[in-house]
């Protein structure tokens, strides 16, 4: 386990001892611990690497992308799940197939329906995809949940008179906090982490998000370790604060589905 986490840790190290070294550190000897560490390249590489407007592009999205896969995954997983019909299994089964095939069958037509739309270059666009990409995976993620859960809870609302819209917000979703957890983590670094689709849909925009800045920032200033790898650092530090506060719910939320 030691030499596992060694291995794991090992590029983290690399990536956050060469940030905080300037060009003649690292030339000289760019593994060892900075003998005068400089917080000089995390300023540059903001500034240069126009952080800022791309760390709210990609909150905008992510967090977007979030509300709606919750909102929509957790609701449709509750019918698929309470829902004893060919009808249920059938959109079950066709939403699994969503997660086998890969998204880059569809890719062309995709961009050519989103352009058509008039949604390309907008953050709009970006979250109704990852939405879509998402949703076969979220809705997998929360009926496995479900399924685990008694369904007395939301059968005693109804006897109370509630609907299921009703059942569901204030009864059963409360109940799906565990599963909320990892379906957010998970989602968030993907989204995040993608480069592939806002380099494609947002590229050349004002709206380009932190992995396609930090794309053209390391090609233009490639030669400058120190400064390229201070900005990979201020890249991942959103998302890394996100997966601290939540890493106990992906494991709680995958062991209470798998239970079930």
């Amino acid at each position: 386990m030691i030499a596992v986490a060694v291995a794991f840790l090992f590029p983290v190290y690399a990536l956050v001892t060469m940030s905080l070294k300037d060009q003649k550190q690292v030339a000289e000897s760019p593994l060892a611990l900075p003998s005068s560490p400089t917080f000089d390249n995390f300023s540059n590489a903001w500034t240069r690497a126009e952080l800022g407007p791309a760390l709210f592009n990609s909150t905008v999205i992510t967090v977007g992308s979030l509300v709606a896969l919750i909102a929509i995954g957790s609701f449709a997983a509750y019918f698929l799940s309470r829902r004893a019909s060919r009808l249920g299994y059938g959109l079950y089964v066709l939403f699994l197939l969503g997660i086998v095939l890969p998204f880059q069958l569809g890719m062309i037509p995709l961009f050519k329906l989103v352009d058509e739309a008039g949604l390309l270059g907008t953050m709009q666009g970006m979250i109704i995809f990852y939405t879509g990409i998402q949703l076969p995976f979220t809705i997998f993620l929360y009926t496995g949940f479900i399924r685990a859960l008694p369904a007395d809870y939301a059968n005693a609302a109804l006897i109370d008179g509630a609907g299921h819209f009703q059942a569901f917000t204030r009864v059963v979703f409360p109940l799906l906090r565990p599963i909320t957890g990892t379906v957010l983590i998970l989602n968030a670094v993907f989204i995040w982490n993608d480069f592939f689709t806002p380099l494609l849909y947002l590229g050349g925009s004002t709206r380009e998000t932190v992995p396609v800045r930090i794309f053209a920032f390391v090609g233009q200033y490639v030669s400058d370790n120190g400064l390229v790898f201070a900005g990979l650092v201020l890249a991942a530090l959103p998302i890394l604060a996100v997966f601290l506060v939540l890493q106990r719910y992906v494991i709680k939320g995958f062991a209470s589905g798998l239970k079930g």
